[in-house]
């Protein structure tokens, strides 16, 4: 393999986890859509409260851990301590064993507290109570997933990724199904029909279901796998393996950090809707009400606005393993090239993405929910701009994690959370913002912390972030696809009806997107040469007279 193709490596693997990621966002939006026509929008915002504390409980406890065990193994291979790594994997999966155990009892104990009190939504308690046990699985899933990632490799991940979100949607919506029958004829003591508490416990079904298959297929890869390690271990000649207590120290000094970073980066989501329902509760609105609101918002903007930033989340995985062994051998040029192509591979994604919501927002939501409600279509033309922004700023905080500055993205996030509930309770409380106030403090809080990484990056890394090609001209080749696509889809409306325009107009965008993208120069050869059958698409590109 020659040397350019080494100092790309980590985009090939990148994509593959990037790909895997954006067919699993895409199996969630799809499953979503039957799950949410079953419980509906208020069902929506009690699977919503749930799943908030229980993904706030997931970062605190295991979140983290891939991350954590990917850099940990990384810089022991990076020294040639084959043995060394593999001792650190075997310690971090004790640890998980036993953070995972004590938060899902935390978790099922105090799933009343936690529902009523704090999420101001107490039919969620049985949602959690499903949920409880996942933090022990996905907890242990991590740190395999970790190891694997360390070793280079993101397709054991990938697999184990997208085999999760199958089950997870197949259990999901006919748990959700079942349950929602049953509980149309159980009543909680106020005499309320618990049949949207009982279909969003269904929902929540499919997600401990599919953690353990994405478990189990890891651990089948793992066995397969276990003859290769050994005689790796063996052409270890070093030998060399750090203390217990040296390695759980470091363990807990590297994922401390990476747990307070995500944390407080995603603990925005939980505080919104604590904040929102709270606030509409003391306004008078009444729980049903504002949970449907809540339900517009979680199952239908933020599901499509979650899909393209998988590719930042699966690149910022993919980043940190690579940078550590660039930053511990000292190559600042590599540093360097490896964040710039992360930035525009990351941007020829997400900016289309964002152009193509806003411009198809109502005819999206019809085609998907069939819903002609103004109020999620104004949400997704509002806040599709946070598509760049929340790429943008989980790349970085997986650069600053990979140049070994952990505790930098725990300093930016929390500067920007602290401005961002600010924004939040002036928008809900000054402005009677609604449901809208999230979005726009969402947006605000994207942006902030996508200037303060971005500063700190260049900081540390002496980088400075080219602009041209990676924001204006893909920006340009966006506006020609949008305009194209609003065309189009005005055009075909009027013969084939809504949703085949809808369809026809995605597959319009698709084609002159990537047309626009060449005749912008958007894209040059390197580009396409680090991705996968990128010399397959320079022949076409060129047979084409595009390059």
């Amino acid at each position: 393999m020659s040397n350019q193709k080494k100092e790309h490596n980590f985009l090939v693997q990148g994509t593959i986890l990037a790909v895997a990621s954006i067919l699993c966002r895409i199996i969630g939006l799809v499953y979503r859509i039957p799950l949410t026509n079953i419980i509906g929008n208020e069902g929506n915002g009690i699977y919503s409260a749930a799943y908030e504390i229980y993904s706030i409980l997931l970062l605190i406890s295991s979140y983290s851990l891939p991350l954590a065990v990917s850099k940990l193994v990384s810089a022991m291979l990076a020294k040639g301590q084959r043995k060394n790594a593999y001792k650190y994997f075997k310690c971090a999966l004790l640890f998980a064993l036993v953070v995972g155990v004590l938060f899902a009892v935390f978790t099922y104990v105090t799933s009343d507290f936690l529902a009523t009190v704090i999420m101001a939504t107490p039919l969620s308690s049985y949602s959690l109570r499903v949920l409880a046990p996942t933090l022990l699985i996905v907890a242990v899933l991590g740190v395999f997933r970790g190891y694997f990632q360390g070793l280079g490799t993101m397709v054991p991940t990938a697999v184990s990724q997208l085999l999760e979100q199958i089950i997870n949607a197949v259990v999901s919506i006919v748990a959700a199904a079942v349950l929602f029958d049953m509980g149309a004829s159980v009543y909680s003591a106020d005499g309320q029909s618990l049949s949207t508490a009982y279909g969003a416990a269904g929902g929540t079904l499919g997600t401990c279901l599919g953690a353990a298959a994405g478990l189990a297929t890891l651990l089948v890869l793992y066995a397969f796998y276990s003859r290769i390690l050994k005689r790796q271990l063996k052409r270890d000649k070093k030998g060399y393996e750090d203390d217990i207590d040296v390695i759980y120290k470091s363990l807990l000094f590297t994922i401390g950090p990476v747990i307070l970073s995500t944390a407080v980066y995603n603990v925005s989501n939980i505080l919104d809707q604590i904040v929102f329902n709270h606030s509409m509760s003391a306004k008078g609105m009444a729980a049903s009400e504002y949970n449907a609101l809540w339900g517009m918002f979680s199952g239908k903007y933020r599901v499509l606005t979650n899909v393209p930033i998988a590719i930042a989340s699966a690149l910022a995985s993919s980043i940190i393993p690579s940078l550590t062994r660039a930053r511990v051998q000292k190559n600042w040029d590599l540093v360097r090239q490896k964040i710039d192509y992360a930035h525009r591979f990351t941007m020829l994604v997400v900016i289309p993405c964002f152009v193509g919501l806003t411009v198809l927002a109502g005819p999206i939501l019809v085609l998907l929910w069939n819903d002609t409600n103004p109020i999620p279509a104004g949400m997704l033309r509002a806040g599709s701009i946070s598509v760049v922004l929340y790429a943008m700023s989980t790349l970085s905080n997986g650069i600053l994690q990979g140049l070994n500055r952990m505790r930098v993205p725990v300093r930016n996030a929390a500067i920007s959370l602290v401005a961002h509930l600010f924004i939040l309770a002036v928008l809900l409380w000054v402005f009677d913002g609604g449901v809208f106030a999230v979005v726009y403090a969402n947006i605000f809080f994207s942006g902030l912390m996508c200037i303060l990484n971005a500063l700190s990056i260049h900081k540390y890394a002496r980088y400075r972030q080219e602009v041209q090609k990676t924001f204006v001209l893909p920006f340009l080749a966006s506006v020609i696809m949008g305009a194209a696509t609003w065309l189009a889809y005005f055009g075909l409306e009027k013969l084939t009806g809504g949703k085949i325009a809808t369809i026809l107009s995605v597959f319009v965008a698709v084609i002159v997107y990537v047309f626009a993208l060449l005749f912008t120069r958007a894209v040059d050869e390197p580009v396409l040469r680090s991705m996968p059958k990128g010399d397959v698409l320079i022949r076409i590109a060129k047979k084409l007279r595009l390059m």
